[in-house]
Parts: structure tokens; sequence; C-alpha cells
């Protein structure tokens, strides 16, 4: 056989491997809405920058017939592409080809790209669409999952670790993207649960669908196992670009700087009437970040799930920041059990990932009740206290309103290693508010008067800046400039934590 036939042969089989499954079932995936494993990665990547590894793999089973069942690649599509220049390894499952299902083989050529994405510090981005382990191999193809999920542990803080669910994802699947750095879904075509509604109603008589035990709703709002949700497959890939913008590949690089025309000087007229006159009336924090970051950009996360924290990306003269606010309009702004680990989950990503930490505080205090004392609320808002104690990257906190008891402990105060904290005139930092302290100090005579009395004594921060617990009070229009400074400032700050092999966050 000539050189040109032996090509001509390759061509032949590279072609049969773009097929998956063939064109029938290519034809049923996109019937269901859904794009095929390498549509995907065209959308994801750079175009022309993808580059395939273990294209020609298949499985090594002879089971259940599947010794005439071959298809090239085994159903998942591997490989490393480019995301705005930057070098990303990836993995797309591949629905047309067994259902996805990971083989022993499909799990050798994950692995071999995460080890590659560990070795040469690049984001592994997986696309998850797949039925499960594939049952004919048995507990070889649980191995594999094991395989993938220690890998996914090791490599936690060393690159960035992304999930996107585009179809099923379920049984021991899931544990690989919840070990992962953000996870997206897509509402209509993404499910994740350990267990299925069969399943569910033989054991708990609990009649559910689909969509109601697992959907992108469902994970997005009630869970929070899902950071983004999506109505698209297409705006969910974007959404990944468009975080990838903001971190570094690994945890040795500096998030990406990126050029902006906003003024680092620019003072908001606007900031003066955000906060209402009156203490207890909200107002949306949305407004207070919008004002005070580059082009009012914020990339936020976890948007749909504990509404009274948020987090998100942003810059501050094109250098990344992660944002973290209390939010006036829900809940009084008040830390609960689900805000606390989304806070405490967001934090310690970036400061894995050498990303700022930019605190905007308003909060009256922990949400009092029955269900969060024996939900462990001490244990949860100790997370949130843990992850910003155990923070080593630059820690800057505005007080904007309430900074009330334990709350403002928790809250990056000085006393937690805050490298740089403001307040502004109408922050009240005291150890409760007046209503409450009021009715402990004078009992029976709790007055409106005395009110009126503990909160010109204590509802200020001029107390706390006498001392020295917040470095300085700030004309709120100067939020923008002031922090772009300190940013300035503490580019080069050196902070580490006590030798060991790690701590024991509260879990």
């Amino acid at each position: 056989m000539s050189m040109r036939e032996k090509v001509e042969l390759l061509q032949q089989k590279r072609a049969e491997s773009d097929l998956g499954g063939g064109a029938e079932r290519i034809a049923a995936q996109h019937e269901k809405g859904k794009m095929t494993a390498r549509e995907r990665l065209d959308v994801l990547l750079d175009p022309g920058t993808f580059v395939e590894l273990d294209r020609f793999v298949t499985h090594r089973s002879t089971d259940f017939g599947l010794a005439d069942q071959k298809y090239l690649g085994d159903g998942v599509v591997t490989g490393y592409g480019r995301i705005e220049g930057r070098l990303v390894y990836v993995f797309a499952q591949d629905f047309t080809v067994f259902g996805g299902s990971l083989s022993e083989a499909h799990a050798e050529k994950i692995c071999k790209v995460m080890d590659l994405a560990l070795k040469t510090g690049a984001p592994i981005i997986g696309l998850n669409d797949s039925g499960g382990a594939r049952i004919q191999e048995g507990v070889v193809s649980l191995g594999g999952y094991a395989d993938i999920f220690l890998r996914n542990t090791l490599a936690s803080g060393v690159v960035p670790q992304i999930s996107a669910v585009l179809g099923p994802c379920a049984g021991g699947a899931v544990y690989s993207p919840a070990i992962t750095d953000f996870v997206f879904m897509v509402r209509g075509i993404s499910y994740m649960f350990v267990t299925g509604p069969s399943v569910v109603k033989t054991v708990t008589h609990e009649e559910v669908d689909f969509e109601a035990l697992g959907g992108a709703d469902v994970h997005g709002a009630t869970s929070g196992v899902a950071h983004f949700v999506h109505d698209s497959e297409l705006e969910s890939i974007a959404g990944i670009r468009a975080l990838l913008a903001f971190i570094p590949s690994n945890n040795l690089d500096d998030p990406p700087l990126r050029p902006t025309n906003d003024p680092s000087d620019r003072r908001d007229e606007e900031l003066l009437d955000v906060v209402p006159d009156s203490p207890t009336k909200p107002y949306d924090m949305h407004d207070v970040i919008r004002r005070v970051v580059d082009d009012g950009v914020f990339l936020e996360i976890h948007r749909d799930f504990a509404g009274n924290l948020l987090v998100g990306f942003a810059r501050l003269a094109g250098r990344p920041v992660g944002v973290i606010a209390n939010q006036p309009a829900v809940l009084a702004g008040v830390l609960d059990i689900n805000a606390s680990l989304k806070g405490a989950r967001f934090i310690r990503f970036c400061d894995a990932f050498n990303i700022p930490l930019v605190t905007f505080e308003d909060v009256p205090g922990f949400l009092p009740g029955v269900a969060q004392e024996h939900g462990g609320i001490i244990k949860h808002g100790a997370k949130l206290l843990f992850a910003y104690c155990e923070a080593t990257v630059p820690k800057l906190t505005v007080i904007v309103r309430k900074a009330y008891g334990g709350a403002y402990d928790v809250m990056n105060s000085k006393h937690v290693r805050g490298d740089y904290n403001v307040a502004w005139p109408t922050a009240e930092i005291a150890v409760m508010g007046p209503k409450g302290a009021v009715e402990i100090l004078y009992k029976d005579e709790a007055t409106e008067a005395r009110e009126i009395e503990y909160r010109e004594k204590f509802a200020h921060p001029y107390l706390a800046a006498a001392r020295g617990y917040v470095d300085d009070i700030i004309d709120p229009r100067d939020t923008r400039p002031r922090l772009i400074d300190a940013l300035g400032t503490l580019a080069t700050k050196r902070d580490r934590n006590p030798s060991k092999k790690h701590g024991n966050i509260p879990l």
C-alpha cells in the first residue's frame, strides 16, 4: 500500500471518528435541541485552535455484544485549544455513542487531558452529556469515575476546573462536576441527580419528574449546585468564555489584566443617593457595585441562589477582583446558611487563584430561627468566617451601612486581616441594632427616646475609626478611586498562614 493510499485510509478513519455514533444519532441529538460534542467545542474554542487527542481510542469490552460495536473515540472528544488565545484542555462527552456512557477507555481519555492540564498549568473544561457508567463494563467503569474524581480533587486550587452539564448527569457522574469550581446548566436539557425519579418513587414514594428533581433551575436556585443557569447551550458556552476572562490559568499566575477607558479617578455623584435616609429601608447593592467597578460590569455568580449575598467578578482599573456584597433588598441582607456557603466557596476560589477580594458590607446580623439553628448556622456561618480569615490575597472592605454583631467580624473586618477597611458616613458599626440593644439595656424602660440616644451614640462609624478598626471614613463618591489606589498598593502584599497540611474547615 502506497503512502497516498495509507493517508487516504487515515482520512477515512478520521471522518469515521468525526461522525461519532453515526448520522441518525446525530440527527436525534439535534432533534432534542442539543448540539453534538464537536459542535460544542467549535463554539467554545477560538476558531481553528482545537487539537484532538485519542480520536482512535475504542473500548476493550466483549460482553453483551459489545465486541461488534466499536466507535472511534468511544463516546468522548478530548484535546486542547485556546480561549482568547489562552490554552485550555477540554473533554466533551458524545451522547451519540452509547449515550455518552463512561467506559474504561472513555475515562482514560479524560484522565489524560486532566493530567496534561495539571502539568502545563491550564484550565480544564468538561462538557458533560452522559447516561452514566457503561453498565456492560461493570466495576471497571466505576473505577474510571473514581480515577476522574481523584484528579478533580488533586487539581482543585491548582488549575481552574469548569463543568458544563449539557444533558443528563446522574449517579456517581455528578460528583466530578460537584468538585469542580464552576458548574453551568441549561434550562430544558440539563439534569443532575444522584438517584433518578423512578428510584426516588420506589424508595420514598415521592412522585417527581426529571425537571423538578434535578433540572437547571432547581440547582441554580434551591440546591446551589449550579453557579450559572442559561436558556441555551450557546449562551452557556459564551458564559464559560466570559468567566475565563477574569481568572488566571493556574494558581501561580496573576489574573488577566484588561485595559479600560473607565478613569481610575472617576467619582460618582449618584453614590450619594443610593443609601436611603431611613436605616430600615432596603436598596439594591447592585447599584453600588456597578457605579464603582470598571464600565459597570459585574459577572454575578450564583445569581438565583441565596440572593441576600451577592458574589461575582468585576474589574478595578483593569484588574480582576472578587466581589462579595450583602444585599439589603433580600432578607434585609442578613447572613443565613445558604449565603454563608455561597460566600465561603467563592472566597476560597478567589484566594486559591490570586484574585483580590472587595467586600461591600451592609449586614444586620445572622438570620434568627429554629430552622437556621437546627440546620447548623453555627458551623455554616463559621465557614464564611474561616474563608475570610484564611484568605491571604488583598482584602478590601467598604462598610456602606450596617455592620452589626458577629456579622461585623465575619465580613472581612480588620481583625481577620482586612488590608484596607473604610466606611461611608452612613455606616452603623455596633454590637446590635438600636431597638434590640435598648430592650436589653433598659428592659421595661425601653423607649423611643432611648433608641434615638443609642443610635446617636453607637450607630455611626466614628467609634470604630477611633479604634483604627476602619482605616478611614470616606465620601461615597470617592469609593472607586480609593479602592483602586489601595489595590495598587497591595499588589505586592505578602501574607502567609502557618505551615500545615491543610486546615479543618467546619464542614
